[in-house]
């Protein structure tokens, strides 16, 4: 979870996994995909530094709960172009050493 300040409110979002991604989807239609279910504080589709291409995966944040849970309930699973998407909450991290 993280904290943003915005306009003097903190809001606390929830980080949602998407996986399967279709590899021409970027940042701008991941968030819309997501706005009908919440806020959406962030979107971002992982991109492969040596080729620039999508990886088909990325994370959303949403503002609350209440739209995150939504909005995995009513996505997962769901076609977006020739793909069925996998959402869920993301996990965190392992700790691992990116000094490489």
């Amino acid at each position: 979870m993280r904290l943003y300040l915005k306009e003097r409110e903190t809001i606390v979002a929830t980080r949602i996994y998407v996986g399967n991604l279709p590899y021409s989807v970027d940042n701008a239609q991941l968030a819309e995909l997501f706005a009908g279910f919440g806020e959406v504080v962030d979107a971002h589709v992982v991109i492969d530094r040596g080729s620039g291409q999508s990886k088909g995966f990325g994370f959303i944040e949403m503002a609350d709960e209440a739209g995150t849970q939504n909005a995995i309930n009513g996505l997962n699973g769901t076609m977006l172009g020739n793909r069925a998407i996998t959402v869920n909450e993301a996990r965190p991290r392992p700790e691992q050493d990116r000094r490489r």
